[in-house]
């Protein structure tokens, strides 16, 4: 049976439509799930929306509609994202499901029995944008003397009775955890935060609400729900199949979280203190990626900079958008884009690079070969030291893409796609064509494997364009253990496979005017 593999995104709180930070985390995500998938892994890749809070409540409230309905079309604009960005989830997970209320107060009743929830009264401020609390100590004075979180955003005192979660009973435990498991928060910025916090001393934490009743029912006591982020997190567990069991025993625990940096206190301290409470598995690893900046500045809708990413991806295409995003964006840093950025980074490299060299390798063999993959020909050792230049790169993008250096990954592959380029301006099949047609012959033949196994090795981070690239080879992109099968060029030759003249894959991208992304 095939070794099983869990990754989960962030679920996506639907106050407003989703922004181009949305999108460049599942991108992310989908590309590990594809990369994992084609290694051969029994993968599950969820992702999602989060839709209770009071963030959710006081939305509703001034657009003048239920909750439910609010949460309802906004979470259908992320499902609607993730289609269209060809995110391919195995579950979209809404926190309204009735199987995620069975699974949210479970985990309730198993922290309960462990003796870790208490009912008193909470007086602390409190921010609701970041549904988050906050200690005096991490707070700062904005203008006009309103209190900020560490994230900039404001808080207000908040006195409500409550239960309360013993979280200051795992603060070793949590450090013993870290310190047994110093991969389990990455990047290595991220773990050295969250190890400061703990060690600087945890208070209990308030997990209920009586000020609003969206959100799950604490079970046995009436006109509390579960403070948004139990509900939130154990949307994994819901995933996995819990508590009913399911696939829980086989995904469970998580292999991977991805999160943005602005939420790992709550994946990588309440999350593993509220398992470790209800005596469950923690999750193998948590990577909290950075901020996409736009052209350097944070996007708030204040200053009117927030992108759609639904605009980008129609005006440049789903995999010009996604390469651009995992290729430039150092993972687990902040990192900047704008139009211009998109444009240059997929014409440079898809355009002129990758796809020039697909394009005029193939269309030379449906013109002057009929189609016919060429006969061996007459082999040189540039031929061998071509293909083991493309081995070399594709196993240092496995390697490096396993390790969650996704952009140094793409460095690799491009290495194979100039050596490739290299070859054939060295080579010069078209002046081979009369000179010496045995040379042509396996030239053409070398970079035709050559091309297959980058369209391969790409396939997890655009795979429409590196699926469109194989189909004309009559190749598959799921398996990358194809890489090893020298064979297949025999067979499809033998079989009398033809090339069909190619279009153009990767069309040369335009910048288009502002207007058509605001």
């Amino acid at each position: 049976m095939a070794e099983p593999y869990y990754i989960t995104t962030a679920i996506h709180y639907p106050n407003g439509k989703p922004h181009i930070g949305h999108a460049y985390e599942m991108i992310a995500a989908d590309a590990i799930a594809r990369f994992h998938r084609q290694a051969g892994r029994d993968v599950r890749f969820q992702t999602g929306t989060d839709e209770h809070g009071l963030k959710m409540v006081q939305t509703a409230r001034k657009r003048g509609m239920e909750v439910r309905a609010l949460a309802d079309e906004m979470s259908g604009y992320f499902h609607e994202m993730a289609d269209k960005l060809d995110i391919s989830y195995d579950r979209f997970i809404r926190t309204v499901e009735p199987a995620h209320y069975a699974a949210s107060q479970a985990i309730w009743q198993a922290m309960a029995d462990a003796g870790d929830l208490y009912l008193s009264r909470y007086e602390g401020w409190y921010s609701v944008r970041d549904e988050a609390f906050y200690e005096e100590k991490e707070l700062t004075d904005g203008e006009g003397g309103v209190r900020l979180s560490p994230q900039g955003t404001p808080v207000e005192w908040t006195a409500e009775e409550t239960w309360f979660f013993r979280l200051s009973k795992y603060q070793q435990p949590l450090l013993d955890f870290y310190a047994a498991n110093p991969e389990v928060i990455q990047p290595e910025s991220r773990r050295n935060e969250v190890l400061r916090f703990v060690e600087g001393g945890l208070a209990d934490l308030s997990v209920s609400r009586t000020s609003f009743d969206w959100g799950v029912p604490v079970p046995g006591s009436p006109g509390h729900v579960m403070y948004v982020w139990v509900d939130a997190l154990t949307n994994y567990l819901t995933g996995a199949g819990y508590p009913d069991g399911g696939d829980t025993a086989r995904f469970w625990p998580a292999d991977l979280h991805l999160i943005g940096k602005d939420i790992v206190r709550f994946h990588a301290v309440y999350w593993p203190a509220f398992l470790m409470s209800a005596k469950l598995a923690l999750p193998r690893q948590v990577f909290g990626h950075g901020f996409l900046l736009n052209r350097g500045e944070k996007m708030s809708k204040s200053t009117g900079n927030v992108v759609d990413p639904m605009a980008l991806a129609g005006l440049y295409g789903v995999d010009a958008l996604r390469y651009f995003l995992l290729r430039d964006i150092s993972f687990g840093q902040d990192g900047t884009f704008s139009d211009e950025a998109i444009v240059t980074r997929a014409n440079a490299d898809l355009a002129n690079s990758f796809g020039n060299l697909a394009q005029r390798t193939l269309s030379f063999i449906a013109k002057n070969l009929e189609g016919a993959l060429p006969s061996p020909g007459r082999s040189d050792p540039a031929d061998a030291a071509l293909l083991a230049q493309v081995a070399e790169a594709s196993a240092a993008f496995r390697a490096e893409f396993a390790e969650l250096s996704l952009g140094q990954a793409l460095e690799s592959w491009m290495r194979g796609v100039f050596a490739c380029n290299q070859y054939i301006d060295a080579q010069a099949p078209w002046s081979l064509r009369k000179t010496d047609p045995e040379r042509m012959h396996a030239v053409l033949g070398t970079l035709v494997r050559a091309i297959r196994d980058l369209a391969i090795t790409i396939w997890p981070v655009i795979p429409t364009s590196a699926g469109r690239v194989l189909d004309q080879l009559g190749q598959d992109a799921r398996d990358h253990a194809a890489l090893a099968d020298a064979a297949w060029y025999v067979r499809a030759a033998d079989a009398g496979f033809r090339i069909a003249p190619p279009t153009p894959i990767f069309p040369r991208l335009v910048l288009a005017e502002a207007a058509e992304i605001a």
